[in-house]
């Protein structure tokens, strides 16, 4: 059966999962076709008869969800977009009556850049997501961006705290959020790899964490420290018995990715799919309209990790990453080799690994200043 021959059924269950409007929707569109048109190029409104913004977020929206974007993701290019329009629209003279094109992704990113000198990294997101506007909603192959005045960032060491001080922030947290930073330390975790965590995802028996649909959608396995596994344990224990509670409320149902939902319809209530870090309050899935009970807030761990190192007062910039940097630094001064720390960190290239070399070396082997050895000579 070819592909186009199913998507009425497809159609179907978004529908039902109100992930789709009410109405008929042609989901080939949503595709570049065969020959893109360029930007610039006369684009074919004749169903509607000038550019309407708000069919374009909604269609943006169906095609992010049909990708499987994450609904971070999926907020995080919609206001982008919302943005472009509203600058592009000031512009113009107040609103958008043309589809944009190159010359106002230019302006745009440059206005970002000059203007509200934005770092690279920002300035990069707002690109991709205008890079996916164009050619998976509009399908405009956009090019010739050159001219853009584009964000530098130079190269940077990541901050790296010493044992002694990955010691000290420990001091001063407790209870879930101790749990949590010794996990992100102890296993190289990302923040939402650490949140995304299910019951399943840990083998106790191999001693490993799986990480699942990583950066890269891509899954790997990395360590499960010995020394809080017992914890991990007793926190377990407690949540089954909340999610017990749940279901004896009528509720206990998780978010299930992609299509899993569909193919095990009962696998949302099953205690294995629960996450290990379960929001204390059941609510509203944005995308379906079903009550469940998600994972923690980002904000909850980030609050407290910035809380125990200002206590602890450490002058250096700490963030939750930094625990990331600090484990792989530190698997190096023990002398694991980089192949490996890169295997666990899931990078895809080991050149992205070997910036913690740097950081090691200045770390264990800083030459001797040479005032220290001009002091030195002067009290010798």
């Amino acid at each position: 059966m070819s592909p186009i021959a199913t998507l009425p059924e497809y159609q179907q269950y978004l529908l039902s999962r109100k992930l789709a409007p009410e109405k008929n929707v042609s989901y080939d569109t949503l595709t570049p076709p065969l020959a893109p048109k360029e930007a610039g190029d006369e684009v074919d409104s004749a169903s509607s008869g000038a550019f309407d913004p708000d069919s374009v977020l909604a269609r943006m929206r169906e095609a992010i969800r049909i990708k499987h974007y994450s609904y971070s993701t999926e907020r995080s290019y919609i206001d982008w977009v919302k943005r472009f329009f509203e600058y592009t629209g000031k512009v113009k003279g107040g609103t958008i009556r043309d589809t944009p094109g190159v010359a106002d992704i230019r302006d745009f990113l440059s206005h970002l850049a000059v203007r509200l000198k934005v770092s690279a990294s920002t300035q990069n997101q707002a690109f991709n997501a205008l890079l996916f506007l164009f050619r998976s909603v509009l399908n405009i192959e956009i090019s010739d961006l050159n001219s853009t005045v584009r964000a530098k960032r130079g190269a940077k060491l990541p901050t790296v705290l010493t044992v002694k001080e990955v010691k000290q922030v420990f001091s001063f947290m407790e209870g879930t959020s101790l749990l949590m930073t010794q996990l992100l330390y102890g296993s190289g975790l990302r923040l939402m790899e650490l949140f995304r965590l299910r019951v399943k995802d840990i083998d106790f028996g191999a001693g490993l964490l799986l990480v699942r649909a990583a950066k890269g959608d891509k899954d790997r396995a990395t360590i499960l420290p010995v020394g809080i596994r017992e914890a991990i344990r007793l926190h377990l224990d407690d949540v089954k018995a909340l999610h017990d509670r749940d279901l004896a409320a009528g509720f206990g149902e998780v978010y299930l990715p992609d299509a899993l939902a569909r193919k095990y319809p009962n696998a949302a209530r099953e205690w294995v799919w629960q996450y290990v870090f379960p929001s204390a309050k059941l609510s509203v899935d944005p995308r379906s309209g079903k009550v469940r009970r998600h994972h923690l807030s980002e904000k909850s761990i980030q609050n407290a990790v910035t809380a125990a190192v200002r206590k602890a007062a450490i002058p250096k910039h700490v963030t939750v990453h930094t625990l990331r940097h600090s484990f792989a630094t530190h698997l190096l001064m023990n002398g694991v080799n980089i192949r490996e720390i890169q295997e666990l960190l899931g990078h895809k290239n080991v050149e992205t690994t070997m910036i913690y070399t740097h950081v090691m070396r200045d770390m264990t082997t800083a030459p001797k200043s040479p005032l220290d050895l001009l002091m030195e000579e002067s009290t010798g």
